[in-house]
């Protein structure tokens, strides 16, 4: 008598790791910034983006580059709309890998220094920041004033990172995208993203 075998089961594939990531485009100049990290997000494996835009960067988005919301709105995985504050990303539940407002205008920082969650994007910055999770500001203005230095100030004591998209000029960019994607690598490197958008500095030719 022989004792049946249990019947072979297909070997279950492993998860794969999805890293997600809000990004919001604000009504600062520098749409370029955000629409970029869209299409650089797109293109690597394992990215889930959730994507908010604001009236003003919708503005924006057409003045600076020609495109329209839907075009944009193409670019990501989910799309939430400003207005709706019962949306997943509102609460701290639901789990991200970070936020990354670029461009985040002077109204959006302040709004997130001081708590004011009157829209989606400051609330789903707000939750970020009490998640202890990370928060990464391409703000845009020049020069700044007391109230803008005060409010970053506010942010990066609260744990977000104040980046403002400064273009180098040492790896002797050819293009405006080859400078915005050389700021657009620092962000992802601080999300541990690996990317190909600029090599890295090896140090002074002697």
């Amino acid at each position: 008598m022989t004792t049946p075998t249990a019947p072979a089961t297909a070997p279950t594939a492993a998860p794969t790791a999805t890293k997600r990531i809000i990004v919001a485009i604000t009504g600062a100049t520098g749409a370029i910034y955000g629409v970029r990290l869209l299409q650089h997000l797109q293109s690597l494996p394992g990215i889930q983006t959730h994507l908010l835009i604001s009236d003003a960067g919708v503005l924006n988005i057409h003045q600076e580059l020609d495109l329209k919301r839907k075009d944009i709105e193409a670019l990501a995985d989910v799309v939430h709309a400003v207005r709706d504050v019962g949306a997943s990303i509102a609460s701290g539940s639901f789990q991200s890998d970070g936020m990354i407002i670029a461009p985040c205008s002077m109204k959006t920082l302040a709004a997130i220094a001081h708590g004011f969650a009157d829209n989606l994007i400051t609330r789903a910055a707000d939750v970020v920041l009490k998640e202890r999770r990370r928060l990464v500001l391409l703000v845009r203005e020049t020069p700044f004033n007391l109230a803008h230095l005060r409010n970053m100030t506010a942010v990066t004591e609260m744990g977000g990172i104040v980046f403002p998209p400064l273009p180098n000029f040492y790896h002797h960019p050819a293009s405006i995208e080859e400078m915005v994607d050389h700021s657009l690598a620092r962000v992802l490197d601080l999300f541990q993203i690996e990317h190909q958008l600029a090599p890295r500095w090896q140090g002074l030719n002697q």
